[in-house]
């Protein structure tokens, strides 16, 4: 026995392994991490609509909880081949350099227009964790390339501002 059911069910970073055999399965893995942490929502967030906002499960994984909803929305990840270099186009989420924030790149092999797809992929990416109550800001870094800097909503991701 080996893989997801010993490790757990980790979602797609952008850093990890293309697994093409295993498209199938994973696509019921993250659904049902996804109604997981809807779930959490509900019970830990009070409010109107405590889907709406961060749970605090997800404030102290940013990382983790930025990467599910993204692969919950059907966006690409991008991966990593065994020689370190890119093998996918898609998006990238990483630590962000201030504590609880989360950055998201759209990488990609070179030559594969990633770069150019970053203009309307990153604004899918906003979008999809906007509508999960995440704040995302898009930026242009070095060399002009843009990025994603993704935080808790302001008041500390709870509906009520706890």
């Amino acid at each position: 026995m080996g893989g997801e059911e010993e490790r757990g069910f980790e979602p797609a970073t952008g850093d990890g392994p293309s697994d093409p055999g295993q498209v199938r399965g994973r696509a019921a893995s993250v659904r049902s991490a996804f109604a997981g942490l809807l779930q959490i929502r509900r019970l830990t967030n009070g409010g109107a609509a405590p889907e709406s906002v961060p749970a605090p499960w997800e404030l102290h994984r940013p990382v983790r909880a930025v990467a599910l909803a993204l692969e919950a929305a059907g966006l690409p990840a991008s991966a990593v081949g065994p020689s370190g270099g890119r093998t996918e186009k898609g998006y990238r989420v990483a630590a962000g350099t201030s504590r609880g924030t989360v950055r998201v790149e759209w990488l990609g092999p070179s030559g594969s227009g990633a770069a150019y797809e970053e203009e309307s992929e990153l604004p899918r990416c906003a979008a999809a964790l906007r509508e999960l109550g995440w704040t995302a800001l898009l930026y242009r870094g070095p060399r002009g390339r843009r990025f994603l800097e993704v935080e808790p909503p302001a008041g500390g991701g709870r509906p009520d501002g706890r």
